[in-house]
């Protein structure tokens, strides 16, 4: 059979819009990156199951299936966030560089939110978080709120910033029956948090 043009543009399109994806994909990492303030929250929706069924724990927006808090750090940024499974063998407490909390390879999209902090609250942050990354707390699998030796996402977030702001209530709950809980829409839908940016990947 003669070759054509029409079959080398067509075979190439694949690989070419691939490319642009990741071109266009990776050019809103960038963006939200310059965004970053210390002490933001960011959030991301995994294309997997457990992050679907993660999901609908959320009351009110489904978007998001895991959370971390930003630090900024001798102009580093870094991810502090609780996660269990495959990606993190030892469930500890772990950091990682914003690109990777958001890779596209396994994440549908990411959003960052920022609290009302004041500058002294920040840096009680700071000092909060470190101290549970030294601390290397397990990812709790049972999401107890009462005790700290082992947490979930949203739950270091929720302990973090509240003790931050010395205001136990400044992130609200969720209730399913009797069991209470931090759900991730609870760290952004209040009135101490106002969206930065969100992006979709393609």
């Amino acid at each position: 059979m003669p070759f054509s043009c029409q079959e080398a543009v067509s075979h190439d399109t694949p690989s070419l819009r691939a490319r642009q994806r990741e071109a266009a994909d990776a050019a809103k990492i960038a963006y939200g990156k310059s965004l970053l303030k210390d002490g933001d929250l960011v959030v991301r929706t995994g294309n997997d199951f457990i992050s679907l069924t993660l999901r609908q724990f959320s009351m009110q927006d489904r978007t998001y299936s895991h959370c971390g808090l930003v630090r900024i750090e001798q102009g580093r940024i870094f991810v502090y966030h609780a996660i269990g499974g495959e990606d993190n063998p030892d469930a500890r407490l772990r950091r990682d560089s914003f690109s990777e909390f958001c890779n596209p390879a396994h994440n549908l999209g990411f959003g960052i939110f920022r609290y009302r902090f004041s500058s002294t609250e920040v840096s009680r942050l700071d000092s909060i978080v470190e101290q549970f990354y030294r601390d290397k707390p397990r990812f709790d699998l049972k999401f107890d709120l009462t005790t700290d030796s082992s947490l979930y996402c949203a739950e270091f977030i929720y302990k973090a910033v509240n003790r931050a702001t010395h205001r136990a209530h400044f992130i609200p709950t969720s209730r399913i029956g009797e069991f209470q809980y931090v759900a991730i829409d609870n760290l952004y839908l209040n009135s101490h948090c106002r969206p930065v940016y969100q992006a979709l990947f393609k």
